[in-house]
């Protein structure tokens, strides 16, 4: 379940408080920002409604959260990052398996350590750090986050919602 809607495709990984997050937001018509660049544009704010074309990460721990953009990131290369998660929580969870840790690599932008917690459930750490962190120290930099518990069934129904999001 996601903890903060962006109306487009969307992949929460962790709680509520504590999460790392792959979205593309959906451009709302009524959202100021997208108003105000219609009227620059001397177009209806209908026009830029629909699905956006930026990829973005949002982190939160801590009561601190922020994010970046990923500019030319392409569909795919989220989808590869969701298949290896899934395919890693899958390979845990199978009969007889026994839940051991992984990670997921997704380059220099994100890496996901993932480790059981009881049985049923995995606690990840991401390591999220921006294209430009080390071209702009003010900007947003790079964090750790770690989750709490996170159980496996969900998540896997969520990545699934996801690819699925991303075929349509």
């Amino acid at each position: 379940m996601s903890p903060v809607p962006v109306g487009g495709p969307a992949l929460f990984i962790g709680t509520d408080t504590a999460y790392v997050a792959l979205v593309r937001p959906e451009l709302d018509p009524d959202d100021p920002g997208v108003r105000l660049a219609a009227e620059q544009a001397g177009v209806d704010p209908a026009e830029f409604a629909g699905p956006g074309g930026v990829w973005a990460v949002m982190v939160e721990t801590e009561g601190e959260g922020g994010g970046f953009e990923l500019p030319g990131v392409r569909d795919a290369e989220p989808a590869h990052f969701a298949e290896r998660l899934r395919a890693g929580l899958a390979a845990a969870s199978a009969p007889g398996a026994a839940p051991g840790p992984f990670t997921v690599d997704g380059g220099a932008v994100l890496r996901l350590d993932a480790r059981p917690a009881g049985a049923d459930a995995y606690t990840f750490t991401a390591h999220v750090t921006p294209p430009d962190a080390d071209d702009a120290p003010d900007t947003y930099g790079p964090r750790t986050v770690e989750t709490g518990p996170v159980p496996t069934a969900g998540l896997l129904a969520d990545l699934d919602a996801f690819l699925g999001s991303l075929a349509s």
